[in-house]
């Protein structure tokens, strides 16, 4: 087989003191960190045969989307249960920039994190892309 994109192998993301954004990803939003980050391993729905979605978005230059104008980077999440998170999340006094907007394709909510980046958060309706084919599915 030919050479192809078989998927997102990361996003890169400049931060004033990394070690300290590591552990907040960690202590807040339970993620795996390790020398070099946030890991991810990625087999969703793997036993139903079902596909999951990654957006890779293109924005305009000067968007207010991300938040601040020096925002280069917004990080989304697929997250289970959005309510539910976001409760979790004020609880450990993480700044909430909006309220849950709900569209057919799913529900999204932004927070910063402690460096004022702007992380939005999808709680996604995969079944509302499956007729957006072709699109490229990873392995």
């Amino acid at each position: 087989m030919d050479g192809q994109i078989i998927g997102l192998g990361g996003i890169f993301i400049k931060f004033r003191d990394p070690k300290k954004m590591n552990s907040w990803y960690k202590e807040v939003l339970g993620l795996t960190t390790n020398d070099y980050g946030v890991l991810f391993g990625y087999n969703h729905q793997a036993a139903e045969k079902k596909t999951a979605f990654l957006q890779l978005g293109t924005f305009e230059e000067n968007t207010k989307y991300f938040g601040s104008d020096s925002q280069q980077v917004m990080l989304n999440f697929r997250v289970k249960n959005v309510e539910a998170f976001l409760e979790q999340l004020k609880a450990k006094d993480v700044k909430i920039v909006d309220e849950i907007e709900s569209y057919d394709y799913g529900k999204f909510v932004h927070i910063e994190d402690p460096e004022g980046n702007r992380i939005e958060f999808w709680e996604p309706v995969d079944s509302e892309f499956e007729s957006s084919e072709p699109f490229h599915v990873m392995d």
